[in-house]
């Protein structure tokens, strides 16, 4: 499973919500995870042609995207949608994302990155992935920190979501991976 956080900006919070969901997915004997960090990666914003070869860091993260069974998408709602860095993300790859599922995980303001979310899944369609209905949107997530500065809070919803989020990409991930297997995806 590939963790993708999609923000690259400074002072995000998406670390925290990847580093949350990474914890309970290790729990987890189904699960191997590769915590994906788009600000390390450098992708270039300026894409090829298609006769030209990719740039390094993208032909370094190809091989991370195309060995995940599943995905999980971290991102942040900026003006009702998600970040650039993400969508050049998404861009620079298609063979990667095909026939497997992916789960968002959105955060942001009253939205809780609904808006991000639904675009994403539109984005996603279009790349012949899979994007799991029940995801986890977190509105106001700072609402949500503990009194000693822990995030989430125990009573937090987000506790209860991420089994839930677990359970189906793990299903679909197995799925998906012995359709894969047994008959390859072409479009």
């Amino acid at each position: 499973m590939a963790i993708i956080i999609g923000s690259t900006r400074n002072g995000r919070f998406g670390p925290t919500v990847a580093d949350w969901f990474a914890a309970h997915a290790r729990k987890r004997a189904d699960v191997a995870v590769d915590l994906v960090d788009l600000a390390e990666t450098r992708l270039p914003e300026t894409l090829t042609d298609h006769d030209e070869p990719p740039p390094e860091p993208v032909r370094a993260l190809a091989p991370r995207l195309a060995a995940a069974d599943a995905f999980v998408v971290v991102a942040p709602e900026y003006n009702q949608s998600f970040p650039a860095p993400l969508k050049t993300a998404l861009d620079w790859y298609y063979d990667e994302w095909k026939a497997k599922p992916v789960a968002l995980v959105t955060y942001g303001r009253e939205s809780g990155g609904r808006n991000a979310a639904a675009q994403l899944r539109q984005i996603f369609a279009e790349l012949h992935a899979v994007t799991i209905r029940d995801g986890i949107s977190l509105p106001c997530y700072w609402e949500d920190f503990a009194p000693d500065g822990s995030w989430p809070k125990p009573s937090a919803e987000c506790n209860t979501a991420v089994t839930t989020t677990l359970d189906q990409l793990s299903w679909w991930a197995e799925a998906l991976r012995e359709a894969r297997t047994r008959h390859p995806y072409t479009t």
